[in-house]
């Protein structure tokens, strides 16, 4: 299989599973190639370690250290190697994490993979299965329009002979810092240069499309599904929205990670009333979502867990629509009320927008922006802009 996202995320989540699932089942397993979208710092660190590191799960009574092995290439997409990787007859299954924005028409991402899959086509490289690991709802069927549309003759090719997957991820991975390979060193003895730190708990809810061929990820814990939608809103509706809601509120109270700002107890109810509203147009069992909330209370709470609000602020002109004008006009259309904590979640993200330091050129632009209008019309604003994004 290939990925394309190499990062942090990617190898606490697809990259464990993949090798849990390689002990679980007999056989040589399968192996990853990873690559990255912008910078090839990390594939050449991990490929002087032979792809191989050690990943750290920090929960609040410990550390505990897995050596994951399953990436066995690493490289920087859009060059020879990656096309070569996607023609390769051999690979079957390619897993994309390139964060909201690179679903968008025209963004890189779907044009490296419309040049593999053309590669593909020409050396009668066969079906394969395209699996998005990324904070969209339908984010596999968000992702095929984009690579279709750069596809350009071959997109008939792409339309009979590739799968895209819809899939739910949950893997909360921090930012790792100098203390963190320290504290690897510490605890293996191992001098890793590219550590990854994570919580204990991981999701993959994955929707049953497949091509192809694809490694036993259900006997590593997933989840192979008919509907991931309702999962998926339960995801991004709940805790994506609590951290962006939480990113935006606790950097202009002073906080600095989640932790921080989660206990807080304005911030904390704040979150409740958000979370109590977003969740009642979610398909599931009340009991499910009760049981799934206090796992995400647990991990909110998690002091060890140095989840960094401003990390979560980047890139949220992508993620507000998603995360909060979706669930919003979920309740429209249920003939709710759009709920106070869900305007309050928005208005305080808007606040952050303009008054706090951008974390992004993105986000320093659309401030620029916001600005020229009143404070009672931003939010209008915000919502006039993001629609089609929401919708």
């Amino acid at each position: 299989m290939a990925h394309l996202g190499l990062g942090a995320f990617h190898r606490s989540h697809q990259a464990w599973y993949t090798q849990r699932a390689n002990e679980a089942t007999a056989g040589d397993g399968w192996g990853i190639a990873s690559f990255g979208s912008r910078s090839r710092e990390l594939a050449d660190a991990l490929r002087t370690q032979d792809g191989v590191y050690t990943l750290l799960e920090r929960s609040a009574d410990g550390d505990a250290a897995t050596v994951i092995e399953s990436i066995t290439a690493t490289g920087l997409a859009g060059g020879d190697a990656w096309v070569e990787v996607i023609a390769n007859a051999d690979v079957e299954v390619l897993t994309v994490t390139v964060t909201e924005a690179g679903y968008v028409t025209g963004a890189l991402p779907p044009a490296r993979i419309a040049a593999g899959l053309a590669a593909r086509r020409r050396s009668g490289g066969g079906a394969l299965s395209i699996v998005s690991c990324d904070n969209l709802l339908g984010n596999g069927q968000a992702l095929r329009p984009a690579v279709l549309a750069a596809a350009g003759d071959d997109a008939g090719w792409v339309v009979e002979n590739v799968s895209f997957v819809d899939t739910v991820v949950d893997r909360i991975t921090p930012a790792v810092t100098d203390d963190d390979v320290r504290a690897v060193r510490t605890l293996t003895g191992a001098d890793d240069r590219v550590p990854v730190v994570c919580e204990p708990f991981s999701e993959w809810v994955i929707a049953d499309t497949f091509a192809a061929g694809r490694p036993a990820w259900e006997s590593a814990g997933a989840v192979i599904a008919a509907d991931v939608t309702p999962y998926e809103e339960r995801k991004l509706w709940l805790l994506n929205a609590g951290h962006t809601f939480l990113a935006a509120a606790g950097r202009l109270a002073g906080y600095a990670t989640v932790d921080q700002a989660f206990a807080d107890p304005a911030l904390r109810a704040e979150t409740e009333a958000l979370w109590a509203e977003q969740r009642v147009t979610i398909d599931l069992a009340a009991d499910d979502v009760d049981a799934w909330l206090e796992q995400l209370r647990t991990r909110f709470d998690n002091p060890r867990i140095s989840h960094r609000l401003e990390q979560i602020a980047r890139g949220s002109e992508h993620k507000i629509g998603p995360r909060l004008l979706v669930p919003l006009r979920a309740r429209e259309r249920a003939g709710l009320a759009a709920g106070d904590a869900q305007l309050n979640a928005i208005d305080t993200w808007v606040r952050s927008i303009v008054e706090l330091t951008p974390p992004d050129d993105a986000a320093a632009a659309l401030a620029t922006d916001l600005r020229t209008h009143s404070s009672a019309s931003q939010r209008t604003e915000v919502l006039r802009r993001f629609a089609a994004e929401g919708d």
